[in-house]
């Protein structure tokens, strides 16, 4: 299928991003707390992540902005650093270090995610979603609204947390939480779809507007049923564009003499472009055109915003696969929707701060609620575990690593169970390259599979087949092969749309089809 133009889906980017800046919008404030910056931090990475790194990435779908995963990391930096101005020259650093990995190609490494292990972390992913939601749901959380961690901040974890909440409900909430949940769901039926005009309105939307309309009928009617303020969405005061530049903070340079700054902007860097490339590689998934994202034109755009941030008092951002998923399930289909969302934070800042404080993070937490079905959906275990359990495995693990550790630690403990199964399966070469004279005005190719072909191989085939020139005739030969990884499978399969796009004859000799295996 042929990409369209970016200005050719503005009504459904337009409304895909209103919904992630209402997702985004308490996410930012919660990252912020959580971290202990100024809670204007956050939303400065939020709005930078929407206006700049939208343009500068290569990614259709993807989202940018505060990571719940770099919490520990910038609160500890702020605290070794002393002042939050210190701090930022850290952010500052660790974006210039981020151009840098981008242009020595190191976003390579976002290829050798395997497959199963992305799938499992997106299913992770929509576990926590479900289960961090509830309490927000029943109006009975302390916890700050984002926080991913199995370990909270309150000193419980994911599991108490629930169980904390289901004896401190708060009613108003609750009715709130449900009545935005069923909202969210009808407006996905039929009967809502068939009506031309409701389909350009977002549910998210009508469910936050019946949220804050509910909000006051119980403030000014039910005073039994009010929901408190620490569960209505939290923003800093701000008055017009003199008070925002009045809320902006600046790097201290005079940190660059301190070492210490460079060891924190090195991790920040580090674990920021893993971050990012993570989701780079979960976004292409969801994306129903498999396109494929630039890894390294990715790690430049972050560091961009990276460098922006800090220098404006931004707390670091990433790429973040909750409003990545929730861009994809709202039917966005090019960068503008992310750009949407970052215009529309910038308005509430300066705009709409009086409005917004009335909306119940309840409402918002069902919008997560329902996103987080989207991502672990029971087809896909169903769907997983009828590929074998070289597959299902590292799938099934790294939920369960995500679920009770953090991302980073689940995915490594994922990709270590992948790497075992790999190494049984015995890795060889490749395939074999051989290059023919033309045929008919086209050069013909002969891409012939090794005996193993593993996800291992996925970067090189990649890239490979990414390189092949145009108007070519290009045989990919799988006769010879008694393995050839799913992973491997799925990167043929999505050359084909590349193939089309670049008119390239395409023979696939011997080589399984993944369409019958994934579920849609």
């Amino acid at each position: 299928m042929r990409e369209k133009g970016i200005f050719s889906t503005i009504g459904k980017d337009l409304s895909a991003g209103l919904v992630v800046f209402l997702v985004a919008l308490p996410l930012c404030l919660g990252v912020s707390l959580a971290s202990g910056a100024p809670l204007f931090a956050g939303l400065i990475a939020g709005v930078i992540g929407g206006l700049v790194v939208s343009w500068l990435s290569g990614s259709q779908l993807s989202v940018s902005g505060p990571a719940a995963g770099l919490t520990v990391i910038v609160l500890n930096g702020i605290t070794e650093m002393n002042t939050f101005e210190a701090f930022l020259t850290a952010v500052v650093l660790a974006g210039v270090m981020q151009i840098v990995l981008g242009y020595l190609k190191a976003g390579i490494i976002g290829l050798y995610f395997p497959s199963s292990v992305i799938k499992g972390m997106l299913a992770a992913i929509g576990l926590i979603l479900i289960l961090k939601q509830i309490p927000h749901f029943l109006g009975a959380d302390e916890d700050f609204f984002g926080d991913f961690n199995f370990l909270q901040s309150d000193g419980r974890n994911t599991f108490t947390e629930i169980t904390y909440a289901l004896g401190q409900i708060q009613v108003g909430s609750l009715i709130v939480g449900v009545v935005s949940l069923f909202i969210l769901i009808f407006w996905e039926s039929k009967l809502v779809k068939s009506v031309k005009y409701l389909k350009l309105v977002p549910g998210a939307l009508i469910a936050v507007v019946v949220a804050i309309v509910l909000h006051l009928l119980f403030k000014s009617t039910y005073p039994g049923l009010t929901i408190a303020d620490s569960h209505l969405v939290q923003l800093p005061e701000i008055s017009g564009p003199a008070s925002l530049l009045g809320e902006l903070r600046f790097p201290d340079w005079s940190a660059l003499t301190n070492p210490a700054v460079y060891v924190l902007a090195a991790t920040l860097a580090i674990v920021a472009s893993l971050e990012s490339l993570l989701s780079l590689e979960a976004v292409d998934k969801l994306d129903p055109y498999k396109r494929r994202s630039p890894n390294n034109r990715e790690l430049k755009a972050q560091g961009v915003g990276n460098l922006l941030s800090g220098l404006i008092g931004g707390i670091p951002l990433t790429a973040v696969i909750v409003r990545s998923s929730a861009n994809v399930n709202a039917g966005a289909e090019s960068k503008m929707a992310s750009f949407f969302h970052g215009v529309f934070l910038l308005l509430s800042i300066l705009f709409l701060t009086t409005f917004l404080k009335n909306i119940p993070l309840a409402a918002l937490a069902a919008v997560l609620l329902h996103v987080g079905f989207k991502l672990t959906k029971p087809a896909l275990y169903k769907a997983q575990w009828r590929l074998g359990s070289e597959q299902f495995l590292p799938f099934i693990i790294t939920i369960l690593a995500i679920l009770f550790t953090d991302l980073l630690k689940g995915i490594s403990i994922g990709l270590v169970v992948g790497v075992f199964y790999i190494l049984k399966a015995n890795y060889k070469t490749p395939y074999f390259y051989n290059r023919e004279k033309e045929h008919e005005g086209h050069e013909r190719i002969h891409l012939k599979l090794s005996e193993n072909v593993t996800f291992l191989n996925k970067a090189s085939l990649a890239l490979t087949l990414d390189h092949l020139p145009a108007k070519s005739d290009v045989i990919i030969d799988g006769s010879q092969s008694t393995f050839i990884d799913y992973d491997v499978l799925e990167a043929i399969e999505n050359f084909k749309t590349v193939a089309r796009e670049k008119d390239i004859r395409l023979t696939l000799k011997d080589i399984p089809s993944v369409t019958t295996m994934n579920v849609h």
